[in-house]
Protein backbone atom coordinates (compact mmCIF):
# COMPACT_ATOMS: atom_id res chain seq x y z
CA UNK A 1 0.00 0.00 0.00
CA UNK A 2 1.26 3.27 -0.93
CA UNK A 3 0.90 6.16 0.97
CA UNK A 4 -0.80 9.31 -0.19
CA UNK A 5 0.68 12.45 0.00
CA UNK A 6 -0.71 15.03 2.34
CA UNK A 7 0.06 18.49 3.33
CA UNK A 8 -1.68 21.18 4.82
CA UNK A 9 -2.25 24.20 3.01
CA UNK A 10 -0.60 26.66 4.98
CA UNK A 11 1.22 24.85 7.78
CA UNK A 12 2.68 28.34 9.55
CA UNK A 13 -1.02 29.30 10.15
CA UNK A 14 -2.33 26.25 11.74
CA UNK A 15 -3.07 26.42 14.89
CA UNK A 16 -1.01 24.23 17.23
CA UNK A 17 -2.70 22.05 20.05
CA UNK A 18 0.35 19.82 20.36
CA UNK A 19 0.18 17.22 22.99
CA UNK A 20 3.94 17.25 23.72
CA UNK A 21 5.21 15.89 26.86
CA UNK A 22 5.12 18.88 28.88
CA UNK A 23 3.92 18.72 32.72
CA UNK A 24 6.04 21.14 34.71
CA UNK A 25 4.01 24.29 35.19
CA UNK A 26 7.20 26.99 34.96
CA UNK A 27 7.99 24.48 31.70
CA UNK A 28 5.06 25.00 29.87
CA UNK A 29 4.60 28.88 30.39
CA UNK A 30 8.40 29.55 29.08
CA UNK A 31 7.23 27.56 26.08
CA UNK A 32 4.03 29.24 25.88
CA UNK A 33 5.49 32.96 26.03
CA UNK A 34 8.35 31.21 23.51
CA UNK A 35 11.34 31.69 26.11
CA UNK A 36 12.45 28.50 26.34
CA UNK A 37 14.98 28.69 23.41
CA UNK A 38 16.09 32.27 25.06
CA UNK A 39 18.13 30.29 28.10
CA UNK A 40 20.39 32.84 29.55
CA UNK A 41 23.92 31.88 29.82
CA UNK A 42 24.01 31.16 33.78
CA UNK A 43 21.72 27.88 32.90
CA UNK A 44 24.14 24.83 33.62
CA UNK A 45 24.24 22.54 30.41
CA UNK A 46 21.89 20.01 32.53
CA UNK A 47 18.94 23.08 32.98
CA UNK A 48 19.70 24.06 29.05
CA UNK A 49 19.03 19.53 28.17
CA UNK A 50 15.47 19.79 30.27
CA UNK A 51 14.52 22.97 28.68
CA UNK A 52 15.74 21.38 24.67
CA UNK A 53 14.06 18.04 26.02
CA UNK A 54 10.57 19.01 26.47
CA UNK A 55 10.45 16.00 28.93
CA UNK A 56 8.23 15.51 31.90
CA UNK A 57 9.34 15.75 35.39
CA UNK A 58 7.71 12.94 36.51
CA UNK A 59 9.75 11.03 34.08
CA UNK A 60 13.76 9.87 35.05
CA UNK A 61 16.59 8.68 33.21
CA UNK A 62 16.69 4.89 34.04
CA UNK A 63 19.80 3.72 36.05
CA UNK A 64 19.77 0.51 34.39
CA UNK A 65 19.46 -0.94 30.96
CA UNK A 66 17.49 -3.88 30.09
CA UNK A 67 18.38 -7.17 29.20
CA UNK A 68 16.07 -9.17 27.10
CA UNK A 69 17.63 -12.59 26.49
CA UNK A 70 17.14 -12.86 30.78
CA UNK A 71 13.69 -13.22 30.05
CA UNK A 72 13.49 -15.42 26.72
CA UNK A 73 12.76 -19.17 27.73
CA UNK A 74 14.16 -20.00 24.78
CA UNK A 75 17.95 -18.67 24.43
CA UNK A 76 19.68 -17.35 21.28
CA UNK A 77 21.96 -19.26 19.83
CA UNK A 78 26.07 -18.14 21.12
CA UNK A 79 28.40 -17.02 18.29
CA UNK A 80 31.11 -19.21 17.25
CA UNK A 81 34.74 -19.49 16.67
CA UNK A 82 34.66 -19.01 13.18
CA UNK A 83 37.42 -21.68 13.10
CA UNK A 84 36.29 -24.45 15.24
CA UNK A 85 33.14 -23.74 14.69
CA UNK A 86 32.88 -23.90 19.08
CA UNK A 87 31.20 -21.20 21.21
CA UNK A 88 33.20 -18.07 21.74
CA UNK A 89 34.61 -17.73 25.05
CA UNK A 90 35.25 -14.46 26.54
CA UNK A 91 39.43 -14.64 26.14
CA UNK A 92 38.67 -14.50 22.23
CA UNK A 93 36.65 -10.97 22.63
CA UNK A 94 39.66 -9.79 24.83
CA UNK A 95 41.35 -8.26 21.92
CA UNK A 96 38.26 -6.67 20.66
CA UNK A 97 36.45 -5.03 23.31
CA UNK A 98 37.18 -3.96 27.28
CA UNK A 99 35.98 -6.79 29.90
CA UNK A 100 33.28 -5.39 30.92
CA UNK A 101 31.54 -4.65 27.90
CA UNK A 102 32.50 -8.64 27.14
CA UNK A 103 30.38 -9.71 30.19
CA UNK A 104 27.45 -7.59 29.05
CA UNK A 105 27.48 -9.64 26.18
CA UNK A 106 26.92 -12.89 27.12
CA UNK A 107 25.05 -11.68 30.31
CA UNK A 108 22.12 -13.21 31.42
CA UNK A 109 21.03 -10.81 34.60
CA UNK A 110 18.07 -8.72 34.02
CA UNK A 111 19.11 -5.76 34.71
CA UNK A 112 22.77 -4.04 34.63
CA UNK A 113 23.54 -0.95 36.52
CA UNK A 114 23.90 2.02 34.30
CA UNK A 115 27.70 3.95 35.75
CA UNK A 116 27.12 7.29 37.19
CA UNK A 117 29.63 8.98 34.96
CA UNK A 118 27.81 7.68 31.96
CA UNK A 119 24.39 9.07 33.70
CA UNK A 120 25.89 12.50 34.05
CA UNK A 121 26.68 12.46 30.39
CA UNK A 122 23.14 11.30 29.53
CA UNK A 123 22.20 14.35 31.41
CA UNK A 124 22.73 16.18 28.00
CA UNK A 125 19.98 15.10 26.51
CA UNK A 126 17.79 12.14 28.41
CA UNK A 127 15.35 11.93 29.22
CA UNK A 128 14.42 12.43 25.67
CA UNK A 129 10.48 13.76 24.62
CA UNK A 130 7.77 11.16 23.47
CA UNK A 131 5.56 13.61 21.16
CA UNK A 132 2.35 13.31 19.84
CA UNK A 133 1.48 16.19 17.89
CA UNK A 134 -0.06 17.11 14.36
CA UNK A 135 1.07 14.02 11.77
CA UNK A 136 -2.43 12.35 13.12
CA UNK A 137 -4.57 15.67 12.07
CA UNK A 138 -2.87 15.51 9.01
CA UNK A 139 -3.66 12.05 7.64
CA UNK A 140 -7.35 12.96 9.51
CA UNK A 141 -7.39 9.28 10.80
CA UNK A 142 -8.61 8.29 14.29
CA UNK A 143 -5.05 6.52 15.10
CA UNK A 144 -3.11 8.16 17.49
CA UNK A 145 0.74 8.68 17.15
CA UNK A 146 3.47 8.56 18.67
CA UNK A 147 7.12 9.43 18.57
CA UNK A 148 9.88 8.60 20.48
CA UNK A 149 12.75 11.47 19.64
CA UNK A 150 16.02 10.66 19.92
CA UNK A 151 17.63 13.40 17.54
CA UNK A 152 18.31 15.95 20.52
CA UNK A 153 21.77 14.17 20.95
CA UNK A 154 24.78 16.14 20.17
CA UNK A 155 25.08 13.85 17.45
CA UNK A 156 22.07 14.22 16.47
CA UNK A 157 20.76 10.12 16.60
CA UNK A 158 20.33 7.28 19.96
CA UNK A 159 24.13 6.38 18.96
CA UNK A 160 25.30 8.30 21.54
CA UNK A 161 23.43 5.98 24.12
CA UNK A 162 25.92 3.65 23.15
CA UNK A 163 28.68 5.42 22.33
CA UNK A 164 29.00 6.98 25.49
CA UNK A 165 29.49 3.80 27.68
CA UNK A 166 31.69 2.29 24.94
CA UNK A 167 34.00 4.60 24.91
CA UNK A 168 33.84 5.09 29.32
CA UNK A 169 34.52 1.18 29.39
CA UNK A 170 37.58 1.22 26.89
CA UNK A 171 38.75 4.76 28.96
CA UNK A 172 38.57 2.64 32.09
CA UNK A 173 40.67 -0.11 31.17
CA UNK A 174 43.12 1.84 29.49
CA UNK A 175 42.45 1.92 26.25
CA UNK A 176 43.60 4.73 24.68
CA UNK A 177 42.41 4.68 20.62
CA UNK A 178 38.98 3.37 19.31
CA UNK A 179 38.81 2.16 15.97
CA UNK A 180 35.22 1.67 14.22
CA UNK A 181 33.26 1.60 11.22
CA UNK A 182 30.25 3.71 10.01
CA UNK A 183 27.57 4.19 7.42
CA UNK A 184 25.86 7.39 7.24
CA UNK A 185 28.31 8.53 10.43
CA UNK A 186 25.81 9.02 12.88
CA UNK A 187 27.47 5.73 14.89
CA UNK A 188 31.07 7.38 13.77
CA UNK A 189 30.04 11.05 14.96
CA UNK A 190 28.51 9.80 17.91
CA UNK A 191 31.70 7.71 18.95
CA UNK A 192 33.82 10.50 18.22
CA UNK A 193 31.81 12.96 20.49
CA UNK A 194 32.06 10.22 23.41
CA UNK A 195 35.77 9.92 22.89
CA UNK A 196 36.40 13.35 23.07
CA UNK A 197 34.79 13.47 26.72
CA UNK A 198 37.41 10.93 27.38
CA UNK A 199 40.48 11.45 26.33
CA UNK A 200 40.27 8.63 23.68
CA UNK A 201 41.87 8.96 19.93
CA UNK A 202 39.27 7.59 17.91
CA UNK A 203 39.47 6.39 13.98
CA UNK A 204 36.37 5.73 11.62
CA UNK A 205 36.25 4.33 8.52
CA UNK A 206 32.88 5.15 6.88
CA UNK A 207 31.27 3.54 3.84
CA UNK A 208 32.84 5.43 0.75
CA UNK A 209 28.83 6.22 -0.02
CA UNK A 210 28.07 8.07 2.64
CA UNK A 211 31.40 9.64 3.10
CA UNK A 212 31.04 11.60 0.06
CA UNK A 213 27.23 12.04 0.47
CA UNK A 214 27.78 13.23 3.84
CA UNK A 215 30.65 15.58 4.06
CA UNK A 216 29.26 17.19 7.15
CA UNK A 217 28.87 14.04 9.06
CA UNK A 218 32.38 13.52 8.51
CA UNK A 219 33.53 16.57 9.51
CA UNK A 220 31.35 16.63 12.95
CA UNK A 221 33.92 13.42 13.21
CA UNK A 222 37.22 15.53 12.90
CA UNK A 223 35.81 18.72 14.44
CA UNK A 224 35.87 16.08 17.77
CA UNK A 225 39.13 14.75 16.87
CA UNK A 226 38.15 11.72 14.89
CA UNK A 227 40.55 10.75 12.09
CA UNK A 228 38.10 9.18 9.12
CA UNK A 229 38.55 7.50 6.14
CA UNK A 230 36.59 6.16 3.13
CA UNK A 231 36.04 2.29 2.94
CA UNK A 232 37.04 0.33 1.23
CA UNK A 233 40.44 1.88 1.26
CA UNK A 234 43.86 1.30 0.80
CA UNK A 235 44.78 1.05 4.11
CA UNK A 236 43.81 -2.27 4.71
CA UNK A 237 44.34 -5.44 3.15
CA UNK A 238 40.94 -6.38 3.04
CA UNK A 239 40.21 -2.72 1.81
CA UNK A 240 42.57 -3.29 -0.98
CA UNK A 241 41.71 -6.85 -1.84
CA UNK A 242 37.96 -5.28 -2.70
CA UNK A 243 38.95 -2.37 -4.54
CA UNK A 244 41.11 -4.57 -6.60
CA UNK A 245 37.57 -6.70 -7.55
CA UNK A 246 35.96 -3.29 -8.21
CA UNK A 247 37.59 0.06 -7.56
CA UNK A 248 34.23 2.16 -7.57
CA UNK A 249 32.89 0.07 -4.94
CA UNK A 250 30.09 2.14 -3.04
CA UNK A 251 30.80 -0.08 0.01
CA UNK A 252 28.72 -1.02 2.50
CA UNK A 253 28.97 -1.56 6.13
CA UNK A 254 30.32 -5.19 5.97
CA UNK A 255 33.45 -4.11 4.49
CA UNK A 256 34.14 -0.82 6.60
CA UNK A 257 33.42 -3.50 9.77
CA UNK A 258 36.47 -5.86 7.70
CA UNK A 259 38.70 -2.78 7.77
CA UNK A 260 38.09 -1.30 11.31
CA UNK A 261 39.97 -4.80 12.80
CA UNK A 262 39.61 -3.62 16.47
CA UNK A 263 36.69 -2.29 17.17
CA UNK A 264 33.92 -0.72 18.62
CA UNK A 265 30.45 -1.39 17.27
CA UNK A 266 27.15 1.13 16.78
CA UNK A 267 24.87 -1.49 16.46
CA UNK A 268 24.15 -5.62 16.18
CA UNK A 269 25.85 -6.70 19.33
CA UNK A 270 24.09 -7.66 22.15
CA UNK A 271 25.67 -4.94 25.07
CA UNK A 272 24.53 -2.38 22.42
CA UNK A 273 21.00 -2.89 22.09
CA UNK A 274 21.05 -2.90 26.03
CA UNK A 275 22.60 -0.13 26.38
CA UNK A 276 19.97 1.55 24.01
CA UNK A 277 17.14 0.14 25.92
CA UNK A 278 16.91 3.68 28.12
CA UNK A 279 14.78 3.98 25.14
CA UNK A 280 12.17 2.12 25.49
CA UNK A 281 12.51 2.14 29.42
CA UNK A 282 11.48 5.87 29.06
CA UNK A 283 8.99 5.82 26.95
CA UNK A 284 7.39 3.05 29.05
CA UNK A 285 6.48 5.55 31.96
CA UNK A 286 6.14 8.39 28.96
CA UNK A 287 3.05 6.41 27.53
CA UNK A 288 2.01 5.68 31.22
CA UNK A 289 1.76 9.32 31.64
CA UNK A 290 -0.36 9.75 28.59
CA UNK A 291 -2.94 6.80 29.81
CA UNK A 292 -1.96 5.46 26.43
CA UNK A 293 -0.91 1.76 25.76
CA UNK A 294 0.57 0.70 21.91
CA UNK A 295 -1.55 -0.92 20.05
CA UNK A 296 1.63 -1.12 17.24
CA UNK A 297 5.40 -0.29 17.98
CA UNK A 298 6.98 0.38 14.38
CA UNK A 299 10.92 0.92 14.63
CA UNK A 300 13.12 1.22 11.29
CA UNK A 301 15.81 -1.63 11.20
CA UNK A 302 19.47 -2.05 9.59
CA UNK A 303 21.69 -3.61 12.66
CA UNK A 304 18.67 -2.97 14.70
CA UNK A 305 19.65 -0.92 17.82
CA UNK A 306 17.20 1.72 17.97
CA UNK A 307 14.15 -0.93 16.92
CA UNK A 308 15.97 -2.83 19.69
CA UNK A 309 16.08 0.01 22.16
CA UNK A 310 12.59 0.86 21.90
CA UNK A 311 10.52 -2.34 21.67
CA UNK A 312 12.70 -4.47 23.84
CA UNK A 313 10.78 -2.97 27.14
CA UNK A 314 7.78 -3.36 25.79
CA UNK A 315 8.63 -6.85 25.05
CA UNK A 316 9.06 -7.55 28.37
CA UNK A 317 6.08 -6.04 29.17
CA UNK A 318 4.31 -8.34 26.22
CA UNK A 319 5.70 -11.53 27.60
CA UNK A 320 4.57 -10.53 31.10
CA UNK A 321 1.23 -10.41 29.76
CA UNK A 322 0.45 -7.07 30.76
CA UNK A 323 0.54 -5.56 27.04
CA UNK A 324 -0.32 -7.13 23.45
CA UNK A 325 0.68 -4.91 20.85
CA UNK A 326 2.31 -5.65 16.98
CA UNK A 327 5.58 -5.09 16.91
CA UNK A 328 7.18 -4.14 13.48
CA UNK A 329 10.62 -3.95 11.94
CA UNK A 330 10.97 -1.69 8.84
CA UNK A 331 13.68 -1.84 6.27
CA UNK A 332 14.68 -0.93 3.21
CA UNK A 333 13.54 -2.76 0.23
CA UNK A 334 17.07 -2.84 -1.49
CA UNK A 335 18.89 -4.23 1.26
CA UNK A 336 15.74 -6.53 3.60
CA UNK A 337 17.87 -9.42 5.50
CA UNK A 338 14.25 -10.14 7.91
CA UNK A 339 12.37 -10.34 4.97
CA UNK A 340 14.36 -11.53 2.26
CA UNK A 341 17.04 -12.91 4.10
CA UNK A 342 18.09 -16.64 5.82
CA UNK A 343 18.34 -17.25 9.57
CA UNK A 344 21.85 -18.82 9.46
CA UNK A 345 25.06 -18.85 11.13
CA UNK A 346 27.45 -15.81 9.04
CA UNK A 347 30.00 -13.54 9.33
CA UNK A 348 29.85 -9.98 10.64
CA UNK A 349 32.08 -8.09 8.69
CA UNK A 350 32.47 -9.26 4.84
CA UNK A 351 36.11 -9.92 4.80
CA UNK A 352 35.06 -13.42 7.50
CA UNK A 353 37.29 -12.07 10.38
CA UNK A 354 34.59 -11.87 13.07
CA UNK A 355 32.58 -14.61 14.92
CA UNK A 356 29.71 -16.25 12.99
CA UNK A 357 26.87 -14.94 14.28
CA UNK A 358 23.24 -16.75 13.83
CA UNK A 359 21.39 -14.53 12.49
CA UNK A 360 19.07 -13.08 9.45
CA UNK A 361 21.42 -12.38 6.82
CA UNK A 362 21.62 -11.68 3.00
CA UNK A 363 25.28 -13.08 2.63
CA UNK A 364 28.43 -11.31 4.00
CA UNK A 365 29.28 -10.43 0.79
CA UNK A 366 26.09 -8.47 -0.39
CA UNK A 367 26.82 -4.70 -1.03
CA UNK A 368 23.57 -3.16 -1.04
CA UNK A 369 22.62 -0.76 -3.64
CA UNK A 370 23.61 3.27 -2.16
CA UNK A 371 20.18 4.19 -1.26
CA UNK A 372 20.93 7.14 1.05
CA UNK A 373 19.77 5.41 4.23
CA UNK A 374 23.08 4.30 4.51
CA UNK A 375 22.56 3.19 8.32
CA UNK A 376 20.26 0.33 6.85
CA UNK A 377 23.22 -0.25 4.48
CA UNK A 378 23.97 -3.90 6.36
CA UNK A 379 24.07 -7.34 5.08
CA UNK A 380 22.38 -9.00 8.55
CA UNK A 381 20.27 -8.14 11.36
CA UNK A 382 21.20 -7.96 15.19
CA UNK A 383 21.27 -11.83 16.31
CA UNK A 384 19.24 -11.16 19.06
CA UNK A 385 16.60 -9.27 17.09
CA UNK A 386 16.89 -12.00 14.71
CA UNK A 387 16.50 -14.33 17.51
CA UNK A 388 13.14 -12.94 18.68
CA UNK A 389 12.00 -12.75 14.90
CA UNK A 390 11.91 -16.45 15.05
CA UNK A 391 10.67 -16.93 17.96
CA UNK A 392 7.28 -14.60 16.83
CA UNK A 393 7.63 -11.99 19.13
CA UNK A 394 7.90 -9.23 15.82
CA UNK A 395 6.83 -8.96 12.51
CA UNK A 396 8.74 -7.06 9.48
CA UNK A 397 8.33 -5.83 6.12
CA UNK A 398 10.33 -3.55 3.51
CA UNK A 399 9.58 -0.36 2.10
CA UNK A 400 11.15 1.29 -0.57
CA UNK A 401 13.24 4.58 -0.62
CA UNK A 402 10.67 7.11 -2.82
CA UNK A 403 7.74 6.29 -0.41
CA UNK A 404 10.06 6.44 2.66
CA UNK A 405 10.72 10.32 1.58
CA UNK A 406 7.15 11.06 0.97
CA UNK A 407 6.59 10.40 4.05
CA UNK A 408 9.11 12.39 5.19
CA UNK A 409 7.96 15.20 3.97
CA UNK A 410 4.74 14.50 5.45
CA UNK A 411 6.11 14.74 8.96
CA UNK A 412 8.86 16.81 8.65
CA UNK A 413 5.78 19.64 7.76
CA UNK A 414 3.12 18.36 10.16
CA UNK A 415 5.87 18.29 13.17
CA UNK A 416 8.61 20.60 12.14
CA UNK A 417 11.25 18.20 12.55
CA UNK A 418 12.99 16.90 9.71
CA UNK A 419 13.84 13.17 9.80
CA UNK A 420 17.28 11.24 9.04
CA UNK A 421 16.68 8.90 5.73
CA UNK A 422 16.91 5.44 8.29
CA UNK A 423 13.22 6.73 10.51
CA UNK A 424 11.86 7.64 7.07
CA UNK A 425 10.93 4.08 7.02
CA UNK A 426 9.42 3.60 10.38
CA UNK A 427 7.48 7.23 9.53
CA UNK A 428 6.48 5.74 6.06
CA UNK A 429 5.18 2.26 8.29
CA UNK A 430 3.16 4.34 10.49
CA UNK A 431 1.50 6.65 7.67
CA UNK A 432 0.60 2.90 6.12
CA UNK A 433 -0.75 1.97 9.73
CA UNK A 434 -2.47 5.37 10.40
CA UNK A 435 -4.19 5.33 6.97
CA UNK A 436 -5.94 1.83 7.37
CA UNK A 437 -7.38 2.68 10.64
CA UNK A 438 -8.94 5.19 8.85
CA UNK A 439 -10.52 3.04 6.68
CA UNK A 440 -11.77 1.24 9.19
CA UNK A 441 -12.28 3.71 11.78
CA UNK A 442 -9.94 2.02 14.24
CA UNK A 443 -8.47 4.13 17.21
CA UNK A 444 -5.36 2.35 17.42
CA UNK A 445 -2.42 4.05 19.62
CA UNK A 446 0.88 3.85 17.27
CA UNK A 447 4.29 4.40 18.61
CA UNK A 448 7.17 5.00 16.55
CA UNK A 449 10.81 5.55 16.48
CA UNK A 450 12.17 8.08 15.51
CA UNK A 451 16.01 7.85 15.98
CA UNK A 452 17.10 10.69 14.36
CA UNK A 453 17.22 14.25 12.34
CA UNK A 454 18.16 14.86 8.78
CA UNK A 455 20.10 18.01 9.23
CA UNK A 456 23.48 16.51 7.40
CA UNK A 457 21.40 14.57 4.78
CA UNK A 458 19.15 17.44 3.35
CA UNK A 459 21.25 16.52 -0.27
CA UNK A 460 18.79 13.36 -0.16
CA UNK A 461 16.17 15.52 0.33
CA UNK A 462 17.29 17.83 -2.61
CA UNK A 463 17.05 14.75 -4.71
CA UNK A 464 13.91 13.73 -3.93
CA UNK A 465 12.42 17.15 -4.31
CA UNK A 466 13.63 17.85 -7.87
CA UNK A 467 12.13 14.28 -8.88
CA UNK A 468 15.32 12.65 -9.48
CA UNK A 469 15.27 10.42 -6.51
CA UNK A 470 14.67 6.33 -7.35
CA UNK A 471 13.82 3.29 -6.08
CA UNK A 472 16.54 1.14 -5.74
CA UNK A 473 15.94 -2.77 -5.32
CA UNK A 474 17.94 -5.77 -5.14
CA UNK A 475 18.57 -8.74 -7.63
CA UNK A 476 17.03 -11.96 -6.95
CA UNK A 477 20.56 -13.39 -8.62
CA UNK A 478 22.69 -10.88 -6.61
CA UNK A 479 20.94 -12.07 -3.43
CA UNK A 480 21.46 -16.13 -4.43
CA UNK A 481 24.70 -15.96 -5.26
CA UNK A 482 25.88 -14.11 -1.87
CA UNK A 483 23.65 -16.61 0.27
CA UNK A 484 25.88 -19.46 -1.13
CA UNK A 485 28.95 -18.27 0.59
CA UNK A 486 27.37 -18.12 3.67
CA UNK A 487 28.96 -20.81 5.78
CA UNK A 488 27.62 -24.15 6.00
CA UNK A 489 27.38 -24.55 9.98
CA UNK A 490 25.81 -28.11 11.05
Amino acid sequence: MTSQLLLPPNPFTRPVSAKVFLTDDDLTLKRKSNQATRVSNGFSLRAKAALRSNHSSSVEIPNQWYNLTADLSVKPPPPLHPKTLEPIKPEDLSHLFPNELIKQEATLERFIDIPEEVLEIYKLWRPTPLISKELEKLLQTPARIYFKYEGGSPAGSHKPNTAVPQAYYNAKEGVKNVVTETGAGQWGSSLAFASSLFGLDCEVWQVANSYHQKPYRRLMMQTWGAKVHPSPSDLTEAGRKILESDPSSPGSLGIAISEAVEYCLGSVLNHVLLHQTVIGEECIKQMEDFGETPDVIIGCTGGGSNFAGLSFPFIREKLKGNISPVIRAVEPSACPSLTKGVYAYDFGDTAGLTPLMKMHTLGHDFIPDPIHAGGLRYHGMAPLISHVYEQGFMEAISIPQIECFQGAIQFARAEGIIPAPEPTHAIAATIREALRCKETGEAKVILMAMCGHGHFDLSSYDKYLKGELVDLSFSEDKIRESLSKVPHVV
